[in-house]
This record gives C-alpha cells, structure tokens and sequence, in this order.
C-alpha cells in the first residue's frame, strides 16, 4: 500500500462461496486436497531441482520459482478459505486483508515476468543454443529473477487511501482487490485507472516479450528438418505456453475489465481458478512430460535407496 489505507472498521467479513454448509464441506475436502497436493507438488519440484545437479540449468531456476511462487501464493489464500469453509465467523482483521491484497499483488505480478523471462530463457536456448551459455549465465539469471520480484513487490504498492464506511461484508472469499474497491465508500475511480495502468502495463510488457520469444521459436523449429528435433523443441515450449495460457487469462478476465461489468459469480470462478487450482496445475504441467524431471526423480530415488544399502552393510559389520 502506497499510503497507509484508512478504514473506519476493525475487521472485515468474508462470505465465501456459498451459504450451503454440505455445499462448503465439499468444497473444503475438494480444496484440502488442491492444497496438499499443490503443496506436494511444488516443494517436491524445489527440491528435486535443488537436489539434482543435472537440474542447476537457467531452465530449472526459474522453474523453482516459479514454484515458490506457486506455493507462496496458494498459502497467501487457500489456508484462510479453508478455515471460513469449517467456520461460522468468517472474519478477518482490516490488516490481514490488506496484507492478503497485497501479498497476491506482490505474487501474481512478479509471476507474470517471471513466465516472460522464462520465455526469454526459451527463445535463447532454441534460437542461440551455441551461445546460451554466454547468454544466459547465472548472474543474468540471477538478475532476471531480482527484477521480477522487485517489479512485483512496486506493484504491490499500488492501492491508495480507502474508506469503509457503509459496510465491512466483502462478497468474495479473499479480500480480492475488485470487491474490496466495491466495498469502499470513497471515490475509486482513480485509484481504479492507476490498477489498470500498472495491471495493464505489467501485462502487457510481460506478454509481449512472451509473444516475440514464441514467434522466434516458432519460426526457428519450422526451420529444423529432423522430425525428432522439432519435436523435442515443441515439447519443451508447450508446457510453458500452456502454464501461461491459463494464468494470462483469468487475471485478464479479473483485472483489465471495467467495474461495471464486475460479475460476483464468474469472478469467484476465476479467482478460484487461479487462486487455488493454478498453482496446482503448474507442477503437473511442467514435470508430467518432462523425461529430465522424471530423470532426476529416478537418480535421487537410487542414490537414496543406496545409501540406505550402505549404512545397512556398515551396521552389519
């Protein structure tokens, strides 16, 4: 928050997705298990990618974070929901909301040009693969992922002074930035053109960067005679575009629409769709075709089981 947000409430409270409480258990038990297998899922792909030198590649960096990032901001909201589903007090205080905001603002956007510099990582090793090396060194690296989460912690900063002066009952189940401007009693409107502005910008910058990386690629793999090379090269794009097909368009749908036009029910589709089952999906989608993931599974898996063997021979003897 730029300047700190003024509030003439103490707490706010969530209504969550329905008032059907065998309707709430089910979602629980639905989102329980996203929870705890987005969880599963992206620390065990931190910790292969940490464990398996074969994995310290540009690639598989910001892969990682991706991951952390996809942990990170499940965590920022599916715990909380998950308590509201079990609970009749729904509340949160005016802090924690605002923090909850925010920390999405932070996650989501440093996202957007961590895909885009994942694309660019892409573009480098298919179209320049003899200089990829040179290209994209560990501090390149390094540097591209500090100017993602910078990027993302100045976006973050972007709500201004709010009022609550009417109501504290928010119609969604996280303090989501498009109801909580719904709920102020001040006049939004600038600080609506400012979101869109930094929305807009962040998207737009990051998507094309992601554009001209795949127009790149695309035009370079149509140019590779081997079947089996161009293959390879499709595999390994199409997990990212996939991943960023899907993360792209709900926050398009979400942000960069005007408030009339707001819809309580699709936009609580869409934030539960990249709120909580996104960060879920990332994982699978990256490592379920990826032989070198499956790979590096394999290996540690076996250097587990024999180290085991030989701590077993030394009791032995």
């Amino acid at each position: 928050m730029g300047r700190r947000n003024s509030t003439h409430v103490s707490d706010f409270i969530l209504m969550g997705l329905t008032d059907s409480e065998e309707i709430q258990l089910v979602l629980f038990m639905l989102f329980l298990l996203i929870y705890l297998i987005t969880v599963l899922g992206n620390a065990g792909m931190i910790l292969i990618i940490c464990l398996d030198l074969h994995l310290h590649t540009p690639m598989y960096f910001f892969l990682s974070h991706l991951s952390f990032l996809d942990l990170s901001y499940s965590t920022v909201i599916t715990p909380k929901t998950l308590q509201n589903l079990l609970t009749s007090t729904k509340y949160i205080s005016s802090l924690n909301c605002f923090t909850q905001m925010n920390c999405f603002i932070f996650l989501s956007a440093t996202e957007c040009f961590l895909l885009s510099s994942m694309a660019y990582d892409r573009y480098v090793a298919i179209c320049n693969p003899l200089h990829y090396p040179v290209v994209m060194p560990t501090r390149r690296c390094c540097s591209l992922v500090f100017g993602s989460y910078l990027i993302g912690f100045m976006d973050s900063f972007v709500m201004s002074r709010l009022d609550f002066c009417n109501s504290n009952i928010i119609h969604h189940f996280f303090c989501e930035t498009p109801p909580i401007l719904a709920l102020s009693c001040t006049d939004t409107q600038d600080i609506e053109i400012t979101i869109s502005i930094f929305a807009g910008s962040t998207l737009l910058v990051s998507l094309i960067t992601i554009f001209v990386s795949y127009v790149s690629i695309l035009s370079t793999i149509l140019k590779i005679t081997s079947t089996s090379g161009k293959r390879k090269a499709f595999f390994t794009c199409a997990s990212h575009l996939l991943g960023v097909t899907i993360f792209y368009s709900t926050l398009i749908f979400t942000y960069l629409k005007p408030s009339k036009s707001y819809s309580l029910r699709k936009d609580q589709v869409a934030s539960v769709f990249y709120t909580i089952v996104i960060p879920m999906l990332n994982p699978l989608i990256y490592s379920l075709r990826n032989k070198e993931v499956k790979n590096a599974l394999i290996r540690i898996t076996q250097k587990r089981k024999s180290s085991k063997h030989k701590i077993r021979l030394k009791l032995n003897f």
